[in-house]
């Protein structure tokens, strides 16, 4: 009898797997979206890192929206004008060259130069300072944190914290935009990989205080602004700024800084 039992819940077990797996056919086959070929082309020429520095939820945001016209071939970061090309390809369009950009970290005020208010022990991570007094034990309240939130954040291996002040690898760095994003402070920018001078420093504090908080910061002196021959250089909230556009390499403003933040 037990015997019977068991042929009889197995054949009504495979029966009713039948019958599902029949409808899941009929199913798949009534409802299933149909892709473009472009898409899984586009797909396939990506590099597939999934970072998000395209502004796409991974390569396959970025596929679909490159089909529907609504991003450039060239949009992927890290595949560069290499795959943008072989997208242009795909599409049929011209990829338009951009400019090569990189990360870059708008301080130098490492461990010998800054000053701190205090010792820190705690959670090493730049996210959390901001339940700590002060922001962080630098007296800048605009410098890095050092604790490496920018470097977890990238994909690639190209921001390492070096001395108290997180560097990026420009070689390595593919612009993603992950440690623009993770860092609390906003001191990591994207600037174009051949940008002859660019100012070390976010501070907007006034030069006193900020003497009195780090060797290496921007007092908006002026003078990098006044001796400038392309007005590429101007001082907004106490801090200078390079119109790349405009910037010749000179060096005018770099010898004449005596903090010695352009770089």
């Amino acid at each position: 009898m037990e015997f019977v039992a068991i042929i009889v819940a197995a054949v009504v077990v495979g029966a009713v797997g039948v019958l599902l797996g029949f409808f899941l056919g009929i199913s798949g086959e009534k409802f299933k979206v149909e892709v473009d070929p472009r898409e899984e082309a586009i797909l396939d020429v990506l590099p597939g890192n999934n970072c998000g520095g395209c502004g796409y939820a991974g390569c396959s945001g970025l596929a679909a929206a490159i089909v529907k016209g609504e991003a450039p071939v060239n949009q992927c970061p890290v595949g560069g004008p290499a795959v943008g090309a072989k997208i242009g390809e795909i599409m049929g369009v011209a990829a338009e060259e951009g400019a090569k950009k990189v990360a870059f970290v708008k301080c130098i005020g490492d461990c010998e130069k800054a000053k701190t208010d205090y010792d820190y022990t705690g959670v090493e991570d730049c996210q959390a300072m901001a339940f700590v007094p002060n922001g962080g034990p630098k007296s800048c309240n605009y410098g890095c944190l050092g604790y490496g939130s920018c470097v977890k954040a990238c994909p690639f291996d190209a921001i390492h914290v070096i001395n108290g002040v997180a560097h990026v690898d420009p070689m390595a760095c593919k612009a993603c935009g992950k440690c623009v994003a993770a860092c609390p402070k906003n001191l990591i920018e994207l600037v174009p990989y051949d940008a002859k001078h660019i100012v070390a420093c976010s501070s907007k504090d006034k030069g006193k205080d900020v003497m009195a908080a780090c060797q290496a910061g921007c007092i908006g002196c002026h003078l990098c602004e006044k001796n400038c021959p392309s007005d590429a250089v101007h001082v907004v909230d106490n801090i200078a700024y390079i119109d790349q556009d405009k910037c010749t390499g000179c060096d005018a403003c770099a010898l004449k800084c005596p903090k010695k933040v352009i770089l």
